[in-house]
């Protein structure tokens, strides 16, 4: 038996960060997207007690590291089950090291197939907690479409509305270029510290202006778009070069509803009201984005995180 699921990317079409929490880590109000690139993952069940994982990419590390292979230990301890084993190949299609939550979605996917996979009936509750402990995004990356996600991003919620656009986006990178996120927040928290909120009614407020602000309001077809905010933004974009000349060139193709960085970088994107016009904001550019070294995707707002194949199917 082999079971595949499926692993979508994400954007941030919100990053705010609001101050420290107590455990060191930002307090985060935010609104993600997941789109229709997608890795894809190919599991089966093995009678060896061992987990092991294939990659198409060479230059992704396969071993303990791996949030999919965290994933898979950590399933298998939860059920106290170690002879438990797993082949996992991974066809990789969202960018390494993009700020599209490829890893984080990967692990998400291992946690949703191995659980089926395995038969071992841990409820939806229980895969988000146990999401929350591999990753701040993993939560969000197993329920996904529109949210919004505060705390570390485990937090989720959904657009008062009910309901996310159905739009699509021009998303760009290089690919010789990437972004640390724990510096991009360490410059974030010395160039904006002095800004930070400190006490949670401060930070709950934030959260009531962002549920009922014109970001909110747009994505559930009610009043123009506002631009999009990402405070990590300013901070990546005078230190990485790419950043900087890729939102000139988004910017100047097409009609985009909106232009950002999505998380830490480097991805960046251009909003559009659909694929149609995605695509002929790419053709456009095409050469520009050849010249200065850019991979480029065309693709289209998903409404799940990630899925099985029975799944995907019948959506």
């Amino acid at each position: 038996m082999t079971l595949t699921a499926f692993a979508p990317a994400k954007i941030n079409l919100h990053l705010e960060v609001l101050g420290l929490r107590p455990d060191g880590y930002h307090e985060l109000a935010m609104v993600m997207q997941s789109l229709d690139l997608v890795d894809t993952l190919r599991l089966s069940p093995t009678a060896d007690a061992q987990i092991t994982l294939s990659c198409d990419r060479p230059s992704l590390p396969t071993d303990g590291d791996n949030l999919i292979v965290k994933a898979a230990q950590l399933l298998r301890a939860r059920a106290g089950l170690p002879e438990l084993g797993a082949a996992i190949q991974l066809e990789k299609r969202i960018p390494i090291g993009a700020g599209l939550a490829g890893g984080s979605s990967d692990g998400a996917a291992a946690l949703l197939g191995l659980n089926q996979l395995w038969g071992l009936g841990f409820s939806p509750e229980q895969l988000l907690n146990f999401a929350a402990e591999l990753g701040s995004d993993m939560p969000y990356c197993l329920e996904g479409g529109t949210r919004l996600c505060f705390g570390r991003g485990e937090r989720l919620e959904a657009l008062p509305s009910g309901r996310g656009p159905a739009w699509a986006v021009l998303l760009i990178k290089h690919p010789d270029v990437s972004v640390s996120t724990p510096w991009a927040y360490g410059r974030c928290r010395q160039m904006r510290g002095d800004f930070y909120l400190s006490s949670e009614a401060d930070f709950e407020q934030r959260r009531q202006s962002l549920r009922q602000g014109p970001l909110a309001l747009a994505l559930g077809g009610e009043g123009a778009l506002p631009p999009l905010r990402n405070d990590l933004q300013a901070v990546v974009m005078p230190e990485v070069e790419s950043v900087a000349l890729g939102l000139q060139l988004l910017r100047g193709a097409g009609e985009p509803l909106a232009v950002a960085m999505s998380g830490s970088g480097p991805s960046l994107f251009a909003l559009h009201p659909d694929l149609e016009a995605a695509n002929a904001a790419a053709r456009q550019l095409r050469s520009d984005l050849e010249a200065a070294g850019f991979e480029s995707w065309c693709c289209g707002f998903r409404p799940t995180g990630v899925t099985l194949e029975s799944a995907a199917i019948s959506a």
